[in-house]
């Protein structure tokens, strides 16, 4: 049923600011912006291995029966080699550190939370499994 991710979509009071957050935390530029990039009310990046999506989208489009006065319930972790590191460097940027990095196990699995600036909750985490799939399809 489910055969990937395509797009994860944050909601933002600010789309011009948050993408010069992520423009700085990501190192790339957006490359789609609607209506355009000078007055965005959304724009994408493409990131990581697999060129995923990550949308900026302005909170005026969020859906119906969404609070935003918190956070909602999931968590999109994204695979990142050191993950104190990259806790530390968006803590930097002014991300707030929601769950330190944790070891789960013995295995070599380490994760932890973010929230952007803007509310949005960022999961971090170094996976074997992520790294074991990279290697099966290179």
């Amino acid at each position: 049923m489910l055969h990937g991710l395509t797009t994860i979509n944050f909601f933002v009071d600010d789309v011009p600011a948050a993408t010069a957050w992520y423009r700085a935390v990501l190192g790339i530029e957006p490359y789609f912006a609607r209506p355009s990039l000078e007055d965005p009310a959304y724009i994408e990046f493409r990131i990581g291995d697999h060129q995923h999506e990550l949308g900026l989208i302005s909170s005026t489009y969020r859906p119906a029966g969404l609070d935003s006065a918190r956070p909602a319930g999931a968590v999109m972790y994204w695979h990142v080699d050191d993950v104190a590191a990259a806790a530390e460097r968006l803590a930097s940027l002014g991300a707030t550190v929601l769950e330190p990095p944790t070891e789960r196990g013995d295995q070599g699995w380490v994760t932890a939370v973010v929230a952007d600036p803007f509310g949005n909750v960022l999961g971090l985490m170094y996976s074997p499994h992520y790294l074991e799939m990279l290697r099966r399809v290179s």
